[in-house]
């Protein structure tokens, strides 16, 4: 396939964005023991990254459709590592909230401009939209492996230093071979007449069911992304538990397993299109989320892991839909406002996982939460266009 090494770029930084999100979820484990907080307590103070996350997001779909993607790709790569190097100074609860909420804003470049120009290189195609998916999710995969690895052996800094130093040297490679390829944004075709207004009645559905996947979607993927950690230590038992590294290599490999399902989905979009995959995945996630915050033990493991088959199957139906039915120059700014629904669900996430884990002493009610909203992005699915229609 041509232009691979920008999408190899583009590919990486989608790893390194869900990387940076998720090492202080990870690493609170070590901190709040560290400060002598409540888990609760600490884990709030990563509410900085996700508003600043939410933010930043719209001004970057915004400057997407304005500035080279290029320029833009390279401020994401050295800024966010410079952001995650000062969280690993942080000293206390301000310098942290601080550090965090410049990593959040920096990482609100990438899904905007990122999955935009991933759209454009690729022409839509589902396949490369869910192998681009695959490296996000195993962004996920590495931060809670290596977190609680790193956190073990060298203390939870390190955890932010390191990928912080890595994401610099990105930046400078992408500066030599990333290319202006990622620039690039091409110009739809016009259509007329019944054409047109059949299209524009697709795509007010398609919106609607972005909306409702981007508040409710969003708040079941950064719910289960953000609990899963602490919901391996409390529930999983302590011939499964054990130490910090040993959670971060089961809840890794929960991640790792589960980005694969959006293979076959990327596959499936090409040939049958977003409706009944759609409506399928959300259909199983909401019971399966639901046991998930009931299950123990070696339970727990089989049972999560079948939710986030699910959540992460379906991360490519949304940005495949806004390649087939969102023209190229506005694709930044629609997938801005999608990020920004989620995002601004996303900055409520952990103060409601840390309030509701702090009033029932588990995760039973948080997960029934997520499943209920499961339900209502499968009711938005219903409504999906049965055709399948490009810009």
């Amino acid at each position: 396939m041509k232009n691979r090494v920008p999408l190899l770029f583009l590919c990486v930084g989608h790893f390194l964005h869900h990387y940076a999100m998720m090492i202080f979820p990870t690493a609170v484990l070590a901190i709040h023991r560290e400060w002598g907080a409540g888990y609760g307590e600490t884990l709030a103070l990563g509410t900085a990254s996700f508003v600043a996350l939410g933010l930043g997001t719209l001004p970057a779909g915004w400057l997407g459709d304005r500035v080279p993607r290029s320029r833009l790709m390279l401020v994401y790569f050295l800024a966010l590592g410079v952001a995650a190097i000062l969280a690993g100074f942080a000293t206390g609860p301000v310098t942290m909230m601080a550090a965090l909420a410049l990593l959040g804003l920096f990482a609100a470049i990438y899904h905007p401009v990122g999955i935009a120009a991933i759209v454009q290189l690729a022409d839509g195609s589902g396949r490369v939209l869910a192998v681009n998916g695959v490296f996000g999710n195993w962004g996920f995969a590495g931060a809670v492996l290596v977190t609680g690895v790193v956190s073990e052996l060298y203390g939870w800094r390190w955890a932010f230093i390191a990928p912080g130093i890595a994401s610099v040297l990105l930046g400078l490679a992408a500066t030599l071979f990333m290319g202006r390829s990622v620039d690039i944004v091409k110009k739809p075709a016009l259509k007329q007449g019944a054409e047109a207004v059949a299209h524009r009645g697709a795509q007010i559905r398609v919106f609607v069911f972005v909306a409702c996947g981007a508040i409710f979607g969003g708040f079941i993927f950064n719910g289960v992304t953000a609990a899963l950690p602490k919901l391996f230590e409390d529930q999983l038992g302590d011939a499964w538990g054990g130490d910090l590294a040993q959670i971060g290599m089961m809840a890794a490999m929960v991640f790792a397993i589960a980005s694969l399902a959006q293979l076959p989905v990327g596959i499936l979009l090409d040939r049958i299109g977003a409706r009944p995959i759609a409506l399928t995945l959300l259909a199983l996630q909401a019971p399966l989320l639901y046991l998930t915050g009931q299950a123990f033990g070696p339970a727990l493991v089989g049972v999560s892991l079948a939710a986030l088959l699910l959540i992460f199957g379906e991360i490519p139906v949304t940005d495949w839909l806004i390649g087939r039915y969102v023209s190229g120059p506005w694709q930044s700014r629609v997938l801005a406002v999608s990020y920004v629904g989620a995002l601004g669900v996303s900055a409520a996430v952990l103060p409601v996982i840390a309030v509701l884990y702090e009033t029932t002493s588990g995760f039973g009610t948080i997960f029934a939460l997520l499943a209920a909203s499961a339900a209502v992005v499968w009711i938005a699915a219903v409504w999906l266009p049965r055709k399948r229609h490009s810009v």
